[in-house]
């Protein structure tokens, strides 16, 4: 540790060899530590009368998008997010690792991603150029910036989302709900 009291030197974050996805593992007959997920089971020595509340989620197929995913914008139409929520919990559940990600980090990628696409349709609607406030000459637009960080935002969210799929993961997995998003927004068609 240094004066300042920050670390250097040392190894790098995310240096060396990447890990390899469990299916490949499996394949290959390399050991590999599969995580099991314990099936929620109501407890036998209780009696239904004692619970002050129903626990048992078994049975729930997946929680509901919060309602700021679908939240009315400025122009009148829903966010839209809630639909994305919903692909990627389906997605998530074909692999069977719908129970491994939290939905807190589903809800924060399908709501990242959305606000991108609803800032390249902005700068669709009203080009790649703005009016300075105060000089009046042009300026490049806002929304190429936040654009850009919306989707950097988006890309690190799914990064998280997609290892956790990669690690745990037991059969190989085609198709990826981001290049559906990226097509519907390159082929110009609104998921609304």
């Amino acid at each position: 540790m240094a004066r300042d009291g920050t670390y250097r030197g040392g190894r790098r974050a995310r240096a060396g060899d990447k890990p390899s996805p469990l299916y490949e593992k499996i394949a290959k007959g390399q050991p590999a530590k599969i995580l099991e997920i314990p099936d929620i089971q109501p407890e036998s020595m209780l009696e239904g009368s004692e619970l002050e509340v129903d626990s048992y989620f078994a049975g729930e197929e997946m929680p509901h998008p919060s309602d700021y995913l679908s939240a009315q914008q400025r122009d009148g139409q829903p966010l839209g997010a809630d639909l994305l929520y919903i692909e990627t919990w389906n997605w998530l559940k074909a692999r069977g690792c719908e129970q491994l990600v939290n939905p807190r980090l589903i809800e924060s990628y399908a709501q990242a991603f959305t606000r991108y696409i609803q800032c390249e349709e902005a700068i669709s609607t009203y080009g790649l150029l703005g009016k300075h406030p105060t000089t009046g000459g042009a300026i490049s637009s806002p929304f190429v910036q936040m654009s850009q960080s919306f989707l950097k935002q988006a890309n690190l969210l799914w990064y998280e989302i997609f290892d956790i799929v990669k690690q745990n993961c037991t059969t190989e997995f085609i198709g990826n709900p981001q290049d559906d998003m990226m097509e519907a927004l390159l082929s110009g068609r609104k998921r609304r």
